[in-house]
This record gives C-alpha cells, structure tokens and sequence, in this order.
C-alpha cells in the first residue's frame, strides 16, 4: 500500500513540473502499471494545482524579482515578453489591447503604442460574472469621454473592480469609490 502511494505520489509530482506535465507522469503510471482512471484523476490533479498559484502571484513575482542581481534578466524578458505579446496582437489588427489579469490587475498595450499598468483595487470578491465586459464598456465610456489613453483604461479597471466587487453589475456610487483607488502607470 505504501510502495502504491508513494508511486501515485510521484506521478502527482511529475505532473506539476512545467514541460514535462501530463505527458511524463501518464507514460510513467503507465509504465509501472498503475491503475489508470485513478492515475489519470491524479495526474490531472496534479496538473491543475499550480494554476491559482501562477494566475494570482506570477506578475507580482517577476516585478519584485525583475531588480534582483542573478534572476533581474530572466524576470525582466518574461515582463517584456507579455507586452510583446501584446504588440503582436496589434500587429494582427486589435487596435487596443487590454488584459486582465483578474485580482493582478490589468494591463493595456494602447494604439499609440504605450503601455499601461494597474493593480487590482482592493476590495471583496462578490461576482466575477460580466467583470470583463464591465472593464471593457468602462474603458469604451472613459475614451469616448477624454480620449485620453491612461484615463479610459482608469476607468476600465474601476468599471471591472467594481462589477466584481458587485452582487450584479456595478452602480456609478460604486464604480466612483473604486476609480479614487485605481493607480495606473505608463511602462517605458
């Protein structure tokens, strides 16, 4: 019993390790004859855990890291790497490009080519439902009223927040309190 867990603990191991996931440990459990459906249920666990993980603290990770001596460079490209990716999006026809990133925040890569940048407000996750959409008829409402690049993803980001921090969509009382706490940094 103990040889049998400490095998399924390995195949749920192997399939955390980036690259090699699901396609190392399957072909591991495989190979020692494990059982399949509760092999292939572990596998997939295994997989899945480093997710929120990535998702909630990865930006914040390679920010802090990006001025450290032996890891700055690599952090640094991976930074530089997600704007590219935002620049070729425009390349391929997208005007503005806003990502969000959910409780990270947000970035918008804009027309004029700059790049913009803002943490999540705080506040309660209540309904995450229709928060994108909210972001980007925020950011619609902020650029028809300025035209002004930096202001409309400010208000983007409040709508979003806002909507989020909502039982349904967000009031103007709400939206208000949450743009007072949106900061938003233009990136060289």
């Amino acid at each position: 019993m103990v040889i049998l867990f400490m095998q399924y603990l390995i195949i749920f191991l192997i399939s955390m390790v980036p690259l090699i996931e699901l396609r190392g440990a399957i072909p591991y459990a495989i190979g020692f004859k494990l059982p399949l459906l509760p092999s292939y249920i572990i596998c997939i666990l295994g997989n899945m855990l480093p997710v929120p993980f990535i998702f909630l603290f990865a930006r914040k990770i390679l920010v802090w890291g990006s001025d450290k001596k032996y890891i700055g460079g690599f952090f640094n490209w991976c930074l530089k790497k997600g704007e590219k990716g935002g620049k070729k999006l425009q390349e391929k026809g997208a005007r503005n490009v806003l990502i969000s990133m959910a409780g990270e925040g947000a970035v918008l890569v804009s027309e004029d080519k700059s790049v913009f940048m803002a943490e999540a407000p705080k506040g309660t996750l209540i309904n995450g439902v229709g928060a994108g959409d909210s972001m980007v008829a925020g950011f619609l409402a902020g650029w028809m009223k300025s035209h002004d690049y930096k202001e409309a993803f400010r208000m983007g980001v409040a709508c979003g927040s806002a909507s989020a921090f909502s039982e349904y969509l967000a009031d103007s009382e709400m939206i208000e309190k949450v743009y007072n706490q949106v900061q938003v940094n233009e990136c060289k």
